[in-house]
């Protein structure tokens, strides 16, 4: 998080997990949500950094699953974001 923003979370909470297959098996990123924090947002090569209300974040443009991965990320009954693929076609699967 220090690198990408400048900033130091505190009591991080692990609230679901990423996956998706790669030639050598799956590639796998921990989510983690914190309300507590240090320190000054920073932009960096990744790019302008700013603090935004979430019910505008349909305003920019994100990543394509950044709704999917709020989602995981915001209802503590779901835990898991999954690319399942069959052949040439990529799906994705919520629990």
């Amino acid at each position: 998080m220090k690198e990408e923003t400048g900033l130091d979370i505190k009591n991080p909470h692990l609230v679901g997990v990423k996956q998706f297959p790669i030639k050598e098996g799956r590639y796998v990123v921990l989510l983690f949500k914190a309300t507590e924090y240090s320190g000054t947002v920073v932009s960096s090569d990744e790019g302008q950094m700013e603090w935004m209300e979430c019910n505008r974040l349909s305003e920019i443009n994100t990543v394509d699953d950044f709704e999917d991965l709020m989602r995981v990320i915001n209802d503590p009954a779901l835990t898991e974001f999954q690319y399942l693929v069959d052949g040439d076609t990529w799906a994705v699967s919520i629990k």
